[in-house]
C-alpha cells in the first residue's frame, strides 16, 4: 500500500472563540478524487485551505506527501516554517479557487508562465509551450492574449486551473470552483475537472455539485459544523445515508 498523499489527523482550527474544525481525520491516497460536501459553514473551504497553510491549524498534524504541512518537528515540539520554506513546499499543491484569483493586469499566457518561471526557473520559451498545451486542454487555445475581464466566469476558472496545472503539482485542491458561476457555465469547469480525474490526478474538491462528486469521486466526506459527520463511497452516501444531519442535508440539495 502506497502512502496517504494527504493525511489529516485531529485537525483542530479557531478563528477567536469560534472553533471551525473540530478534530477532522481523513486521508486521500495519491490518484483518489476526495470530495467535501457540507452547508455553508460547515468548515470545508477552511479544512482545504490548511492543505496549503493558507491556514494555520491550531492542532492535530497535517502531512502531503508525508511532510507536516507549514511546520517541521525538532524534538517534541513544532516550529512553522520560514514563508520560504512553505512557498516551496506548495509548489507541489494546486489551488483553485472559488473566484478564479487570476491577475487582471497580465494576459491569459502571462498569468500561467508567471509561476513556472518566477519560482521553478523554467525557460519562458518551454513555459510558453507548456503553457499553450494546458491552453488546449481545458478547451481554451487562443486565448492567449486576452485579459480576464474579457472571458467570462466559466474561462477565467478553466485559466485558473490551466495556472494552477503549470507548476505540475502532485495534488489538486478545489474550493467550491463552480460556486460563482452562472449555472450554463458550471459544465465547463467541471467537464476540465472530471479529465484531471480521468488523468489520474489527485484531488480534493470542496463542492455543491452533487452530480459531480457521484460521478467522479472515489470518496465522499460529508461535514457539518467542523466535523466529519459520514463519510464512505459517493453513490453511498448520497442513495443511502446513515446519519439524520446527512439525510436532512442531502434533502434540501438532491
Amino acid at each position: 500500500m502506497s502512502e496517504p498523499l494527504v493525511l489529516a489527523e485531529g485537525v483542530r482550527k479557531s478563528f477567536g472563540s469560534v472553533e471551525v474544525l473540530c478534530g477532522i481525520s481523513l486521508k486521500v491516497d495519491p490518484g483518489q478524487v476526495l470530495c467535501i460536501i457540507g452547508p455553508s459553514g460547515s468548515g470545508k473551504s477552511t479544512f482545504i485551505r490548511c492543505v496549503n497553510h493558507l491556514e494555520k491549524i491550531d492542532g492535530g498534524r497535517l502531512l502531503v506527501d508525508g511532510h507536516l504541512v507549514g511546520y517541521r518537528r525538532a524534538g517534541n515540539k513544532l516550529h512553522e516554517m520560514r514563508e520560504s520554506e512553505i512557498a516551496k513546499r506548495r509548489e507541489d499543491v494546486g489551488m483553485v479557487f472559488q473566484h478564479f484569483n487570476l491577475f487582471p493586469h497580465m494576459t491569459v499566457m502571462q498569468n500561467l508562465i508567471e509561476a513556472p518561471t518566477k519560482v521553478k526557473g523554467v525557460p519562458k520559451q518551454q513555459a510558453i509551450e507548456e503553457a499553450r498545451a494546458l491552453l488546449k486542454q481545458v478547451g481554451l487555445s487562443g486565448r492567449e492574449k486576452a485579459y480576464p475581464a474579457e472571458l467570462s466566469g466559466g474561462q477565467q476558472q478553466r485559466v485558473a486551473i490551466a495556472r494552477a496545472l503549470a507548476m505540475k503539482p502532485k495534488l489538486m485542491l478545489f474550493d467550491e470552483p463552480t460556486s460563482a458561476l452562472d449555472p450554463e457555465l458550471v459544465g465547463e469547469v467541471l467537464d476540465v475537472m472530471k479529465e484531471l480525474a480521468k488523468g489520474g490526478m489527485t484531488m480534493v474538491v470542496g463542492t455543491h455539485e452533487m452530480g459531480f462528486a457521484r460521478e467522479v469521486a472515489d470518496e465522499m466526506v460529508f461535514m457539518d459544523a467542523g466535523v466529519v459527520v459520514e463519510s464512505g463511497k459517493p453513490r453511498e452516501v448520497l442513495a443511502n445515508p446513515q446519519h439524520e444531519r446527512t439525510k436532512a442535508f442531502l434533502s434540501k440539495v438532491l
